[in-house]
């Protein structure tokens, strides 16, 4: 195993604060998550105390309000703690994502009621949330779900079940999408509901090629009861609010991607400075420079985009179309780079004994969550020409 330490990311943050944030960050990667990633991956465990640990210090809620205990920061500051936790492990890195994105519908949509029952907890209390979007028979068509809310006096009742959910099983509360009037996008409404409520349950977590450690899994909905003041926005606004916290949750996807990048890209300079080769280092020779060249600048553009892409959210400006680009570019790259880092290592890269191999089958994923990759080119090119069939 290479023993040269990754030289960390020089940032431009705008401000000491966030400055001093990068630094807790990169603290806690080094001394609580990176020395049990690879252990803890390979045996598929959770690593639910060290997202208490992330809660305590403040990092569940960033982006969002101090008001209701989050951290006040601008999306382009929390993007790159994502980075930074991805790049530790991106069992946690999108934990975190997942975990505010979760907690949008409510922050972006709730009552003001709501935001103050509901939002301390989510966002500094410990707890860890799941978005419940997908279904069986709806992943890309997210406006054909079948789950469906029932109003029963001044209670819903829910009924159906959920596919692909990250930290399915294991969350405090599920923000889910269910129909609630005709079929198509208007007719589906969102919800709080609470994990330990009656008839949550879920199916064996899915298992999968990498993130092992992130259960993902089927959470069914048998009859569960909620109260119309669990109820996001208004009836029939749901898929809007999906929509909304996906532009915002394909950033956070962007971000983890390049994390993973990052840390491939590391472990292939830090390999490539002390394997030797006909008498030299392999960093030596011209064809696997250019490769680490090339890994380097679609690392920097893509960094580039997720920024840009953060700086107009933060501006109040439309920002879903740059939002699919970051997503497709930063995840096509991971996907790129951390097959060249298995490359770049030879027999070695395709060894457990290092992660080169983790990380390529850790990038895969994040080119099909939150809207594929082919998802996102029907964004960009409606943004682009305009919807299809006009």
């Amino acid at each position: 195993m290479p023993d040269r330490a990754p030289q960390p990311v020089d940032r431009q943050l705008p401000t000491e604060e966030a400055r001093d944030l990068i630094s807790l960050v990169r603290d806690i990667a080094q001394q609580e998550i990176v020395p049990k990633a690879a252990e803890e991956e390979d045996a598929g465990r959770f690593p639910r105390e060290l997202f208490t640990l992330l809660s305590r210090s403040g990092l569940l809620g960033l982006p969002y309000d101090s008001e209701y205990g989050g951290g006040d920061q601008p999306y382009e500051v929390y993007l790159q703690v994502l980075e930074e936790l991805a790049a530790a492990r991106l069992t946690v890195g999108l934990g975190v994502s997942v975990h505010s994105l979760a907690s949008y519908a409510l922050a972006a949509y709730g009552t003001k009621e709501q935001q103050v029952e509901h939002l301390p907890a989510m966002l500094g209390g410990g707890l860890l949330g799941a978005y419940c979007l997908s279904e069986p028979h709806s992943g890309s068509d997210a406006a054909a779900l079948r789950t469906k809310a029932v109003r029963d006096g001044d209670d819903w009742v829910i009924t159906g079940t959920k596919a692909w959910i990250t930290h399915g099983g294991i969350a405090d509360f599920y923000t889910v999408m269910a129909r609630t009037g005709e079929e198509g996008p208007r007719g589906i409404t969102a919800f709080l509901v609470p994990g330990d409520a009656p008839g949550v349950s879920a199916a064996p977590p899915e298992k999968k090629m990498g993130m092992k450690g992130s259960p993902t899994a089927q959470v069914h909905f048998d009859g569960v009861r909620v109260s119309d003041a669990r109820r996001i926005g208004k009836e029939g606004q749901g898929f809007a609010i999906a929509l909304s916290s996906l532009d915002s949750g394909r950033l956070g996807i962007a971000a983890c991607a390049i994390g993973v990048a990052q840390a491939a890209l590391d472990e292939a300079l830090a390999y490539a400075a002390q394997r030797r080769q006909f008498g030299k280092p392999i960093a030596d020779f011209q064809g696997l420079r250019f490769m680490l060249a090339d890994m380097a600048t679609q690392i920097e553009a893509g960094r580039a985009l997720y920024l840009a892409a953060a700086r107009l959210r933060d501006a109040g400006r439309p920002f879903a179309r740059q939002a699919a680009m970051a997503k497709l570019h930063c995840t096509d790259t991971a996907m790129r780079v951390t097959t060249d880092t298995v490359q770049i290592l030879g027999g070695y890269g395709y060894t457990a004994d290092f992660p080169a191999e983790r990380y390529m089958r850790e990038a895969k994923v994040l080119q099909i969550v939150e809207g594929t990759n082919q998802i996102q080119r029907m964004v960009i090119a409606r943004h682009l020409v305009g919807p299809e069939g006009r």
